[in-house]
């Protein structure tokens, strides 16, 4: 009995507890605006936009490498220093590639100096020596010719006198030869060389001449006869060489001896170019006015070629670069105005404008974007470079279109309808919306409400996210 009586006065509290419920429920509805939170839909200007993250870049950046290796001899900068165009950065040790560029020098001059001596008229001294040459060997000719005649039939006064003159002749063309190579310089290999043969030679004429005045004092015999007639043929052909480098001298230099010169010239001076490049790469220099962000050298140690050993930057002028999905990127042109917000800089937003517009997508896992560059306005804010940033895109302005808050704004979790509540008299009914774009805490009305209408958010209701609004 007393259990029925307990259970009897557990149900009334419950049921009372419940009555008690739906007042407070019904009086927190009616309760004043501080309890609800309402707005007029009304028609105004929307922006539809487009946002995105990045960070900020300077106008240029240039990590800097030596094209040579070698010992670094001066890093005559700082982190932090101002430069300038040209100046230098950071320099390797160019004792041994000036040494280079000095014989590369010395290397051109001699090639030039041979190919001007080639192409210039021969000296007349030159030819006069060969005149005498000639002269000589004719005369060689000529005085062995008159032994061998002389040989050829019996030893007379006759002989014996032609060949004393022989041998006075060949005394002479000796003397000659002896003088033409005395005079020409050794680094003429070409035609000291010729006359080395030349004074030769003439030499065995000389000594040839003699023996043969010895024979014919002493009588002559079948031996002396040959040794006679080859001489006349080695006259002829000494006479025929002098006569070839007279002609030379005359003629000058060929084209095919000209156009080796010029050859070596040109290979001289690429060589020269080769050593003036090498030493002038040894000095690392700015290629740009900028800020030094970065020293990756030290004086005494090697640099390798390639890694970059100062970073430069020009922070003359800022930009941002922005990642941009590829649904929204074909909503974007160059020149649309955006708005740039610095996570580091709070309460700063900069005007910026779109400069460019990747043509190739970046995909990371699986992901497609396209990097996006904003110019930024001149600003006095503290803007560094690799900043991050946050870019609001202007893409279109829409005018009179239904407007209402975003904070107004619910979603069914079963169905994904959005909808409202709006507040009819003293009632309040549900009304699913259809929404556009949506920008700045502020969503487009598509459809299910007009304008005048009032929609209220209860304070136990959970607001669609928007992302931002």
């Amino acid at each position: 009995m007393k259990r029925k009586v307990l259970y009897a006065i557990l149900g009334a509290l419950v049921i009372a507890a419940g009555v008690g419920f739906a007042v407070w429920r019904s009086r927190q509805v009616a309760r004043p605006s501080d309890e609800v939170r309402s707005a007029v839909v009304n028609r105004g200007t929307m922006l539809v936009a487009v946002s995105a993250s990045g960070s900020v870049e300077p106008q240029a950046r240039a990590d800097l490498a030596f094209e040579v290796s070698g010992l670094v001899a001066g890093v005559p900068v700082e982190v932090g220093n101002a430069v300038a165009a040209g100046d230098v950065l950071a320099r390797l040790d160019s004792d041994q590639l000036a040494l280079q560029v000095e014989q590369s020098q010395a290397a051109l001059a001699s090639a030039e100096a041979q190919l001007d001596q080639l192409r210039a008229d021969a000296l007349s001294e030159e030819i006069e020596a060969a005149e005498a040459d000639l002269r000589a060997a004719q005369a060689q000719l000529s005085g062995a010719v008159a032994n061998r005649d002389q040989l050829e039939s019996e030893a007379s006064d006759a002989q014996i006198a032609a060949a004393e003159a022989e041998l006075a002749s060949v005394r002479l063309q000796q003397k000659v030869a002896q003088i033409t190579y005395d005079k020409i310089d050794k680094k003429d290999k070409d035609r000291k060389e010729q006359a080395r043969y030349e004074l030769y030679a003439a030499d065995e004429a000389l000594a040839a001449a003699q023996v043969r005045l010895d024979e014919v004092l002493a009588g002559t015999d079948a031996e002396q006869i040959r040794a006679a007639r080859a001489n006349v043929a080695a006259s002829a052909a000494q006479r025929d060489a002098v006569q070839a480098q007279l002609d030379l001298l005359l003629a000058g230099a060929t084209a095919g001896q000209i156009a080796a010169a010029e050859a070596q010239v040109a290979q001289a001076r690429a060589a020269l170019e080769t050593a003036e490049l090498s030493l002038e790469q040894t000095a690392l220099r700015a290629p740009f006015d900028g800020v030094v962000a970065e020293i990756n050298v030290t004086v005494g140690e090697r640099a390798a070629t390639g890694l970059p050993a100062i970073t430069l930057v020009d922070a003359s002028e800022f930009r941002v670069r922005v990642s941009v999905d590829e649904i929204d990127v074909g909503r974007l042109a160059g020149g649309q105005t955006a708005q740039v917000e610095i996570d580091a800089l709070r309460d700063v937003e900069i005007a910026g404008t779109i400069e460019r517009i990747a043509p190739a997508a970046t995909i990371n896992s699986g992901v497609v974007s396209y990097d996006v560059i904003i110019g930024l306005a001149p600003t006095d804010a503290s803007i560094r470079a690799d900043m991050t940033a946050n870019a609001t895109i202007l893409v279109e302005e829409l005018a009179d279109v239904l407007m209402i808050p975003t904070w107004v704004v619910r979603v069914d979790q079963s169905t994904g309808q959005t909808y409202v509540q709006r507040q009819v008299g003293d009632d309040v009914e549900r009304v699913d919306v259809d929404l556009g774009v949506r920008h700045d805490g502020f969503a487009q009305v598509l459809a299910g409400l007009s304008e005048g209408d009032e929609v209220i958010r209860l304070t136990d209701s959970t607001p669609f996210d928007f992302g931002g609004g």
